[in-house]
């Protein structure tokens, strides 16, 4: 499965970014997907799954603030960021994972088989 992540970009503190996951090749649909980050210097850290069965999971830095959704018909998964904070800049990739297992362990990055190019936030200050 290929995987596009777009929807990055620059905005203020306080304010929201929608990314999407986009695949192609296989049914999205079928899969636990999650979403990673890594700022530079440091290692990519989870954010957000949702599993085969559309149960979400959600790191602590995030919970109340982001989102994660997807949207069958277009093969997509999108993770809505609300209130971003400086600490949220990173690229964020979004992982694909089919196997029975990824969707037992959804916050390790170790369940995603096929992975994006990463899309970049900036958050000023």
């Amino acid at each position: 499965v290929q995987l596009v992540e777009s929807g990055g970009g620059l905005v203020q503190a306080g304010g929201s970014l929608r990314l999407s996951c986009v695949a192609s090749g296989r049914t999205l649909s079928r899969a636990a997907v999650g979403w990673f980050r890594q700022a530079p210097g440091t290692d990519r850290e989870f954010v957000a799954a949702i599993t085969r069965r559309d149960s979400t999971r959600y790191a602590d830095f995030v919970k109340g603030r982001f989102t994660i959704s997807r949207e069958n018909a277009q093969n997509t998964v999108y993770l809505q960021m609300n209130g971003l904070k400086p600490d949220d800049a990173a690229v964020y990739y979004c992982g694909a994972g089919f196997r029975s297992d990824s969707s037992s362990y959804p916050t390790t990055a170790a369940s995603y088989d096929d992975w994006g190019q990463g899309t970049q936030v900036t958050v000023s200050s």
